[in-house]
């Protein structure tokens, strides 16, 4: 692997004159028609967000203008989950576009490598010609298998520092959210004449929010927000800087973009999955540990202000990008192709079951997670059996229906063995650890992918 190390005052310094991105990449001699024939796509990936922390889908006092706007723009998923929580399977999930179990991974189990025989998006889109950039969090593959050896030639550092608080490269303080933020603003400057794929997954709202700048507590309504509150509005100005480079360069209307969570809400932290209960830490159960708030927008391909209730899952993410930009799908992606279910041209659910199968007998027992959606219904395995709730007429899963409805527990259960069946053998947690890093320091790592 070939990369190069630039610091962030390195980049003002050579962007107006595109220099570094030309010595980095052949498609800079392309023409600016030709680029811009493919869409750019970007993934906001935000850990630990709630299906009720956001405006457009709820929240009452947080404000996210920006992200909302996305909404307005674009399409609001409001039957979108996450196959594989939590952290590291969520984001493996994501990346190949395939039930993680596929490999192995029913569980935890951070360090297990993802395939080497697949490509991930980010290696998909690089050989289609596509410049790719990596912000925030990694958490995917064995230690052998960071995001430049997984197809990000560009691949944003990891500041010193804990948790939120990071230092500059000047030694003063840089709340790592707008730090995150600044990075989208270079990445989309840097490379807006060229078809671009940027996969921001940042830090936030992961647990301890607790130091949260006050400025952002203060702009919820009424003063008294929390360090949870003002983390997500903090989220949804990065968003905002990522939105008016886009605006800045004129490239909103060449640009998909999903916005979704890795899984449910940190309740413990603030995190809400209203209408929904349940969530990360002791409530995995329920439906808001997988339920997780998404939006789509494409402006002139996905109709603005449209609202998608049918169900979806973040493995569709692959799938959709790969048909945004005419290209063949890989023959291992579980996922569906979502543009035509946002546009109206589809009807009902992209899936008509999605499976739940955290198996893993050496992972943490909360994280173990046996379930089925199918149209209104979930069934889930409990210690004393198979649990079926109606979340149309009860979302808060209070009124177990399993002994009314033998058939239908009966025909679920058919269908999760017969999954079940399609998996490998499982690969523990126990005998994996560590994982892929991000590289340390300030700036950009820079490389072929």
């Amino acid at each position: 692997m070939n990369t190069n190390t630039f610091s962030r005052r390195d980049f003002v310094r050579t962007a107006a004159t595109g220099a570094l991105a030309a010595s980095c990449y052949p498609l800079q001699g392309l023409s600016k028609d030709i680029a811009r024939k493919k869409p750019n796509v970007v993934i906001l990936f935000i850990d630990d967000l709630g299906f009720g922390d956001i405006g457009c889908f709820g929240n009452k006092r947080i404000p996210t203008p920006h992200i909302d706007s996305l909404a307005e723009r674009g399409a609001k998923c409001t039957m979108s989950y996450i196959t594989n929580p939590p952290c590291s399977p969520s984001r493996c999930s994501l990346i190949t576009g395939m039930y993680a179990q596929r490999f192995g991974k029913s569980g935890m189990a951070r360090g297990l490598p993802i395939p080497e025989d697949h490509p991930t998006m980010a290696e998909f889109m690089r050989d289609a010609g596509y410049v790719t950039g990596q912000i925030g969090k990694w958490d995917i593959g064995d230690k052998s298998q960071g995001p430049h050896q997984r197809g990000f030639m560009e691949v944003a550092k990891n500041a010193p520092g804990k948790q939120y608080d990071r230092e500059r490269e000047d030694g003063s303080y840089v709340y790592l959210t707008d730090l995150d933020g600044e990075y989208m603003e270079e990445f989309v400057d840097r490379n807006a004449k060229n078809p671009f794929f940027l996969y921001f997954s940042p830090f936030a709202v992961h647990s301890k929010v607790k130091n949260t700048p006050q400025h952002y507590r203060d702009r919820v309504p009424g003063g008294d927000g929390t360090a949870y509150e003002g983390a997500v509005v903090a989220v949804d100005d990065a968003v905002g800087k990522l939105l008016a480079m886009l605006k800045q360069h004129g490239i909103e209307d060449d640009t998909l973009i999903f916005f979704t969570g890795d899984n449910g809400a940190n309740r413990a932290e603030g995190g809400t999955s209203e209408p929904y209960r349940g969530g990360k830490g002791k409530d995995t159960q329920q439906e808001g540990w997988v339920h997780t708030p998404t939006i789509i927008t494409w402006p002139g391909t996905i109709p603005a202000g449209v609202s998608y209730e049918g169900k979806m899952a973040t493995i569709d993410f692959y799938s959709t990008m790969a048909a945004a930009a005419e290209l063949p799908l890989p023959e291992r992606c579980d996922g569906m192709n979502l543009i035509p279910y946002l546009q109206g041209k589809k009807e009902g659910d992209a899936h008509e079951y999605i499976f739940w199968h955290n198996a893993d007998p050496t992972d943490e027992p909360r994280r173990n997670l046996y379930a089925v959606r199918w149209k209104d219904w979930r069934m889930v395995k409990y210690p004393d059996g198979w649990h079926l709730y109606d979340l149309k007429k009860d979302p808060k899963e209070m009124d177990d229906v399993a002994s009314k409805n033998p058939e239908l527990i009966d025909q679920l259960e058919k269908r999760y063995q017969g999954f079940v069946k399609t998996l490998p053998p499982l690969k523990p947690s126990a005998d994996f650890k560590g994982g892929g890093q991000v590289p340390k320091g300030w700036g950009w790592e820079i490389g072929k992918g």
